[in-house]
């Protein structure tokens, strides 16, 4: 691509309303993941996981992504995305500041654990 073309590229990049998201997913207790990203006014919470690198980064999201790309309401256990905690399809048309959140599965229920450890 010659610096013509990157030019107007970046020209008319600039002239797009852009919104500030953010990202954060908690791994497991050890590795937690955030980021801000500046995306398209009129994105969706797919395509800002794909613009944050994180569908590469993380293979198993990426794989649940394809998995319920078709879905339009979210599953309650087994849904791995939302914003603010609140579940949302991955065709969620994002918002300014919105906190998208990456769930992940839990390996037991807090409420038996909670449970069990009362009972000791």
């Amino acid at each position: 691509m010659d610096d013509a073309m990157v030019e107007l590229i970046a020209s008319q990049i600039k002239n797009l309303e852009t919104i500030t998201v953010y990202l954060a997913y908690a791994e497991d207790e050890q590795h937690q993941h955030y980021t801000t990203l500046e995306v398209v006014e009129g994105t969706v919470l797919y395509e800002a996981l794909a613009q944050s690198g994180w569908l590469t980064k993380f293979a198993a999201l990426a794989s649940w992504c394809e998995q319920v790309a078709e879905t339009t309401v979210p599953a309650a256990k087994r849904w791995h995305v939302g914003i603010y905690s609140q579940k949302q399809p991955l065709s969620y048309l994002l918002q300014p500041f919105d906190r998208i959140e990456i769930y992940r599965s839990l390996s037991a229920d807090p409420m038996s654990q909670r449970k069990n450890k009362s009972d000791r």
